[in-house]
């Protein structure tokens, strides 16, 4: 396994910490325009940060910003039911996914596919659960069907990975320059 570029743990787990903060909920976000990254902060956790432990850091992160977002900053509760708990696995997931990415990170452009694959595949897996078990679970819908589902999947499905794209790919942004500057710093220190 090759060292992923900002992979030290304790800047790396509070920069995603603090995107979180910014962005969750509609709260901070709504004036910027910007969209939540917790999703994209989930994956790139799992891919950046040892262990399984800054899962459940975040997991704590996000129902405390959650809790404050509803009980002081007047945020509907909607989307809070008996069906929230299934952001542990949705969660778990983008996290799983960015641990398998980081067994196969590779500082060159070929590390691309794997980190496309496993960022699609861990939002679609969040997507069916969050989605999913809010649907069947929250009591907001009176009779549940699978066509009904299938179609808010088809109206929220795009937006999640539009968010995920723009964070994703202005990780990979900070990354690249990373490792550039890096290597310069590398070949200067070589020449002398």
């Amino acid at each position: 396994m090759h060292t992923l570029p900002l992979s030290r743990p304790l800047p790396s787990g509070l920069l995603l910490a603090a995107l979180m903060l910014a962005t969750r909920s509609h709260h901070f976000a709504s004036p910027l325009h910007l969209p939540d990254a917790s999703w994209a902060v989930f994956f790139l956790a799992g891919a950046l940060l040892p262990g399984w432990r800054p899962l459940a850091g975040l997991l704590g992160l996000a129902a405390v910003i959650d809790y404050v977002a509803i009980a002081f900053g007047g945020v509907s509760a909607f989307c809070v039911s008996p069906a929230y708990a299934a952001l542990v696995p949705a969660y778990g997931a983008l996290y799983a996914a960015g641990r398998w990415y980081a067994r196969r990170h590779r500082p060159a452009a070929s590390s691309l596919l794997p980190f496309a694959g496993a960022a699609l595949t861990g939002t679609a897996v969040c997507e069916l659960l969050s989605s999913g078990e809010f649907y069947v679970f929250s009591g907001r819908f009176a009779e549940p069907t699978l066509a009904q589902f299938g179609e808010r999947l088809l109206r929220y499905f795009p937006l999640a990975l539009e968010g995920m794209a723009l964070y994703l790919g202005a990780a990979l942004v900070v990354a690249a320059v990373v490792l550039a500057v890096g290597g310069s710093r590398a070949a200067a220190s070589a020449s002398r």
